[in-house]
């Protein structure tokens, strides 16, 4: 059967637009069943009759959360027993107990999934939200006071896809008194939540001591708000496909972490700044601060400048896990700390060595290590299964070597390193023994000495960042 959601609250916008869409629904179905599509004799119901699903989300932060929800679903038994197609589904979701003053970000981001996958749950691939335009004037000054960029500025969009699921806010262009309007005509009744009294939350204060005296000397600061925020919404389209084009120019074709430093400082300031915001997020699903951007973007290109080469320069940023190296900037969430003053390369503080006995493919965290040991049946290049069964893991002491192929002279890591391109940041991780052989090196891979013949059973060997890799992941056996 056919479903569209709601985001219903119990509130009175979400009453009233849950009200609005499950009437809609039942005259269409009327509709239908009184011209039936396709053949004489086709039933018109069953599969093609459409319902709206109620979809609630209980926070538990007012004590009144319990009564809500019973509210909500007392109201949707009654709208189904008068012949609405309306049902409820309700899910609870917990904030963390440190949100603190971000609970408001926290809490929207939690109802987001939570509708989301509710939605998807029910069948549902629209998913309409009761914002009017009072609303969107709002958000847009609330973006203005946070500094936003031109997304935020756009504020709430009318229609968008998000994974499958069409966000639709059919009321964005209409006043909060036709909703008002609405509610008193069908007798509805709906919840007040005393948060919305709250002047701990930004949107309370700017609706409560703000709201009234801008409206009482500018009457038309809803619609032109709301209005500017439409053209920036317009403007926002042919910007997301400049920085789709930007993206495919800069980024690295075998590195999509990484970013074409030299080929970005030719570019504008303007462009520089807005490619690397969009870039960073990208790579790192975090949204660069506007200090952090203005930094990065007069930091690099000066950086380039004063290297003799462009190989030459050299950073790194471990606040935000960016490294900068022969020519590339790459994001890395486990890049270390430039190094001290003398202080050379498998220095300084590391976890003791660790025996690990691998008897089996699949994924093999280490903690200690901040990674895990990916290992997967190979055919050529591999290591004999049996050397995995006793193997130590260890820092860099110094004057290991590495043989990167056969018929190669082995060489001093540090070589090794920077004949790969390997950036400074990324040597340290831990390097994998069998007995007194050296075995494995991340970032370089299995010492060619090591290496089983061609024919016989063999593993290969690759090291994962702990903090790269899904949840889900970390033991997956093949």
């Amino acid at each position: 059967m056919p479903c569209v959601a709601v985001a219903y609250s119990g509130g009175r916008d979400s009453t009233a637009l849950l009200h609005a869409a499950a009437c809609a629904a039942r005259e269409a179905n009327r509709e239908m069943l009184a011209n039936p599509p396709g053949h004489a004799g086709v039933a018109p119901l069953g599969g093609g009759a459409l319902c709206v699903v109620a979809l609630h989300v209980h926070h538990g932060l007012s004590p009144h959360a319990d009564a809500w929800l019973a509210h909500a679903q007392a109201a949707c038994d009654a709208w189904a027993a008068d012949g609405l197609p309306v049902r409820l589904v309700a899910r609870h979701v917990r904030l963390a107990a440190d949100a603190g003053q971000g609970v408001e970000a926290e809490a929207r981001a939690l109802r987001h999934q939570a509708l989301h996958e509710m939605a998807v749950e029910a069948g549902a691939d629209m998913l309409l939200l009761a914002h009017h335009r009072r609303d969107q004037a709002e958000t847009l000054l609330l973006q203005a006071l946070r500094g936003g960029g031109l997304a935020g500025l756009a504020a709430m969009p009318q229609d968008d896809w998000r994974n499958g699921v069409r966000w639709v806010r059919p009321w964005l262009d209409h006043p909060r008194e036709a909703i008002e309007a609405y509610v008193a005509a069908h007798g509805l009744s709906h919840i007040d939540d005393e948060s919305n009294s709250d002047l701990r939350f930004a949107r309370n204060r700017l609706r409560l001591a703000v709201w009234p005296a801008l409206q009482a000397a500018f009457p038309q600061a809803e619609v032109a708000l709301a209005a500017s925020a439409a053209r920036l919404a317009d403007a926002l389209v042919p910007l997301r496909s400049w920085q789709s084009q930007a993206l495919a120019v800069l980024q690295a074709p075998d590195d999509v972490a990484a970013m074409n430093v030299g080929l970005w400082a030719r570019w504008t300031p303007a462009e520089r700044r807005e490619s690397l915001r969009h870039w960073f997020a990208s790579v790192s699903g975090q949204a660069l601060s506007a200090q952090w951007t203005l930094r990065l973007a007069d930091e690099l290109p000066r950086m380039l400048a004063h290297a003799p080469k462009l190989e030459d320069a050299c950073g790194v940023w471990p606040a935000l896990g960016l490294g900068l190296y022969r020519g590339r900037l790459r994001w890395a969430p486990a890049a270390q700390p430039a190094r001290r003053e003398g202080e050379g390369e498998g220095e300084g503080v590391a976890a003791a060595a660790q025996p690990v006995c691998i008897d089996a493919p699949g994924d093999w965290p280490l903690p200690a290590w901040g990674g895990m040991l990916r290992v997967l049946p190979c055919t050529q290049g591999g290591v004999a299964p049996e050397h995995l069964l006793d193997m130590t893991v260890a820092s860099r002491t110094g004057g290991e070597r590495f043989q990167a192929g056969p018929g190669r002279p082995p060489r001093a890591l540090k070589k090794q390193f920077q004949m790969l391109g390997v950036p400074a940041w990324e040597r340290g991780a831990p390097l994998f023994w069998a007995g007194d052989r050296l075995l494995f090196v991340p970032g370089l891979g299995l010492d060619a000495r090591c290496w089983a013949p061609p024919g016989m059973p063999q593993w290969a060997m690759s090291w994962h960042r702990l903090d790269a890799e899904p949840a889900a992941a970390l033991k997956c056996e093949v």
